[in-house]
């Protein structure tokens, strides 16, 4: 398979076949994500002693890279909707690069402070630039299933990080070495992202009907999938149009959904080996952060196996409520036993994460294409706004406030995103981009 556009039509193989890579350098990005952010979680304790930092500095360098992804998402989605998807996939990612090595060079808070933000205004793009792209590649049938499947790898590499930096830890490696472990596949997936076409629903938005039409005749397979690109329409998109009478409720739900999933979730994931070890769990703390998260990365699992089969409501609203209810146990049952407030701890990881697939399919299903960027730049922004916030306060909630006020906190977030979710959540499963951004709900 080449690396550029032919302008002669390709066989179904080859249609297969591209569509497998597309979605696998997609999901590398998330992975990526996932392991920037979990790393850090690793080797805070060892970076807060070795730069003498007080518990407000460990919660900032925790915080970082949320803090950068909320100027990041907005501003990749807005340069993907005005340059392209194709240009800003690849740009991307060498940001990763630049960002992992220099985490080898840090000597002080503020430089590593300043570059996980950096790392953060990536992880911010990834989401704009790479979740639009697929959408507007992927087939109806199976768009939603290729786009949960990123969330996959986000868990697969926040999972895959606590992996590394304990087993690194043990051995007794340098933070510096263990935050720049992300280099390697940063590289891998920069090469591998070279030559990937540009979205065809992009270009027929821009008016380059032309070089739309060749690519959907090389590469887009299904006839229904090739009549709804061609019926893109052209308009410039604005961020007004966010909060437009037609589109309110999708930049809504958006939102809100996305800030109540991730909210809890990063605060408790980031510091769940003190968490655990906080309810009595000693040294299984450590063993106890990487359960919580393997289970997590079997529920979005779950999720990308069942999302085309019962649709995306079912994914999304029951879940948030059994975190709320799970979080509520752990808050006021101050003298459960271990193994109960783990295995509450477990749930909760495993319900977050089947409804926190469906994150990465809702803000291109339901967005236009001129709206799709910036509008999925804005959604991350909210969300990352909390979990930011979150992972800030966590340690001195944990500390001021105490355990159960902490819980009863996330599990009001929970309670919002699912009353939210069941106003506005709308059913997208099998319908056209067309139809859906056309309709707004």
């Amino acid at each position: 398979m080449t690396n550029s556009v032919a302008d002669t039509a390709r066989s179904s193989a080859d249609r297969k076949r591209f569509l497998l890579r597309l979605t696998i350098v997609v999901a590398g990005g998330m992975f990526i994500d996932g392991y920037v952010l979990g790393i850090v979680g690793t080797v805070i304790g060892a970076i807060t002693t070795d730069l003498n930092m007080s518990v407000y500095g460990e919660g900032l360098i925790g915080a970082a890279a949320l803090i950068g992804i909320f100027a990041g998402g907005p501003l990749g989605g807005w340069l993907a909707d005005k340059f392209g998807r194709k240009p800003m996939f690849t740009i991307d990612l060498a940001m990763f690069v630049v960002g992992s090595v220099l985490q080898f060079f840090v000597d002080s808070s503020w430089q590593l402070f300043a570059v996980r933000l950096l790392m953060g205004v990536a992880i911010g793009a990834e989401y704009s630039i790479s979740w639009p792209l697929m959408t507007e590649f992927a087939p109806a049938r199976l768009r939603g299933r290729c786009l949960s499947f990123a969330e996959v790898a986000w868990y697969i590499g926040f999972v895959a990080a606590f992996v590394v930096g304990f087993a690194l830890t043990a051995l007794e490696a340098d933070w510096r070495v263990i935050l720049g472990t992300s280099t390697l596949p940063a590289v891998i997936l920069f090469l591998g992202r070279l030559g990937v076409p540009e979205s065809p629903r992009w270009l027929m938005s821009k008016g380059r009907v032309e070089e739309a039409r060749r690519i959907v005749d090389t590469w887009i397979e299904d006839d229904a999938d090739r009549a709804d690109i061609t019926d893109e329409r052209q308009r410039e998109g604005t961020f007004r149009m966010l909060f437009s009478p037609q589109y309110w409720r999708a930049t809504t739900f958006i939102s809100v959904f996305w800030f109540c999933t991730v909210t809890p979730y990063f605060a408790i994931a980031t510091f769940s080996a003190s968490v655990l070890s906080h309810y009595g769990l000693g040294e299984d703390g450590l063993v106890g952060a990487i359960g919580v998260n393997g289970v997590a990365l079997l529920g979005v699992v779950v999720s990308c196996l069942l999302i085309e089969r019962i649709g995306r409501r079912k994914l999304t609203i029951p879940q948030q409520w059994v975190c709320a209810v799970v979080l509520v146990v752990i808050a006021l049952w101050g003298s459960a036993p271990p193994l109960v407030v783990l295995g509450c701890f477990l749930i909760f990881a495993f319900a977050n994460a089947m409804c926190t697939a469906l994150n990465g399919v809702y803000p291109g299903e339901v967005l236009p294409t001129e709206l799709r960027g910036i509008g999925t730049g804005f959604g991350t922004a909210v969300s990352r706004v909390g979990a930011a916030i979150g992972t800030f306060l966590f340690p001195w909630s944990m500390q001021d406030l105490g355990a159960g006020t902490t819980m009863l906190v996330a599990a009001g977030i929970c309670v919002v995103g699912a009353v939210v979710s069941q106003a506005l959540a709308p059913e997208t499963a099998g319908r056209t981009l067309t139809e859906i951004s056309t309709t707004g709900k």
